[in-house]
């Protein structure tokens, strides 16, 4: 456990302790606080041992309100397993059973100072969850009990309605693994990220970006990304809309990554929106050449390629994903309203040769309780073919925000 990210988690401890609701708003200070409980289960072949992971988030901060366009924010977060540990979270050492990564401990997750002088200029300085675009390329992997961050400085410039230009500069990542995994802090990096969009009314929003990544703790991960991105919602009649979502983008080797490639990144994903059923087909296609592939490993993986969590990073020969994904929600005055019930299905083949490499099955139903609290329950079956394993992971979750 990292002991020395332990004061800022007391701070914010005492201030939300402390203060009443009038105090914090006499104080321009807002408390805030979100508890998640997961059980994870995992049981993957090749492995003898079923992974039984019960773990509580608790993550609280506080944020400023504007002064002369000045604020800030605080966010400690600690992550704890309730009962034995009957699974592999990347640093305690236990091989025996699969991983779940959300290894025990104390940190600062975020902490940072924005300037918005007017609202059409802003500028984040600190420790940051940065998520673009649908987090294909930079996402903050919400889906863990630890957060992805980068300390980063990061300028949006909203010339005019509609348009975004974004640029950040990231010299640290800290990664899901938590600081006492070798792999938990890429230290020394230089990620430069420029991203330009446009909203286009009742049509969707046209994004083009540039992501270059020098990684030396991980230097075959170092690379050049340009592409673009369309992705939008077409009205076609009441309570109906066509959905779609198209990107492409080419992928090089840059700053110290050993090997040369220029490979290709390509997205298509038409959809139906009719009342409160969403239906998607797709084909993501992350192209390799035998020896290197397309790899995203800033992503908030876990929502592309499957819930299983097979393909986090691509094989050597490339992956295609050709998917399908059905999504009911609750509305209306029903007392179920919001329950979201979602199921998906994949094919994954290579790229180089169109070897089968499996499917998978995913389903999921989360519903809101109330304002308060919300509970969910996640299943993903991976069946292997020329890769990996059988592997069949289930999720019960409880989360509270105030």
């Amino acid at each position: 456990m990292n002991h020395a990210s332990f004061r800022p988690v007391l701070l914010i401890a005492a201030l939300m302790g402390s203060a009443s609701a009038a105090q914090a708003e006499e104080a321009a200070i807002t408390p805030y606080a979100d508890l998640r409980y997961r059980l994870e289960l995992v049981d993957q072949q090749g492995i003898e041992q079923q992974a039984t992971a019960s773990t509580i988030r608790v993550r609280a901060g506080v944020k400023t309100a504007e002064w002369n366009g000045l604020s800030a924010q605080v966010e400690g977060e600690a992550i704890q397993p309730l009962g034995a540990v009957h699974y592999n979270d990347t640093v305690n050492g236990k091989t025996a059973y699969p991983v779940v990564a959300d290894p025990a401990d104390v940190l600062l997750n975020q902490a940072f100072v924005r300037w918005r002088p007017v609202k059409e200029l802003e500028a984040v300085v600190g420790r940051q969850a940065v998520n673009l675009d649908n987090q294909r390329w930079i996402g903050s992997v919400g889906w863990r009990q630890n957060d992805q961050t980068l300390d980063a400085a990061r300028l949006t410039v909203r010339p005019f309605k509609g348009a975004t230009v974004d640029y950040l500069h990231a010299w640290r990542v800290n990664r899901v693994f938590g600081p006492d995994s070798p792999q938990g802090i890429w230290r020394s990096t230089a990620i430069n990220a420029v991203r330009g969009a446009y909203a286009i009314k009742n049509i969707g929003t046209l994004s083009a970006y540039g992501y270059w990544l020098d990684l030396p703790p991980q230097p075959a991960s170092s690379s050049k990304t340009l592409g673009v991105r369309m992705a939008g919602e077409l009205p076609a009649g009441k309570g109906f809309a066509l959905l779609y979502a198209a990107e492409y983008a080419r992928q090089q080797n840059f700053a110290g990554n050993p090997r040369q490639f220029a490979l290709d990144y390509l997205l298509l994903e038409p959809g139906v929106k009719a009342g409160a059923f969403t239906v998607k087909g797709g084909l993501e296609r992350l192209e390799g050449n035998g020896t290197v592939a397309v790899q995203t490993p800033l992503a908030t993986l876990h929502a592309f390629n499957g819930w299983a969590d097979k393909f986090l990073t691509t094989p050597a020969n490339g992956l295609r994903d050709l998917y399908l994904d059905a999504t009911y929600k609750v509305g209306g005055k029903s007392a179920f309203k919001g329950l979201l019930l979602r199921a998906a299905w994949h094919d994954y083949r290579s790229t180089l040769g169109d070897t089968a490499y499996g499917r998978e099955w995913n389903a999921l139903a989360s519903y809101p309780v109330d304002k308060t609290f919300t509970v969910s329950a996640k299943l993903a079956r991976y069946e292997a073919k020329a890769f990996a394993t059988d592997t069949t992971k289930a999720w019960f979750s409880v989360e509270a925000k105030f």
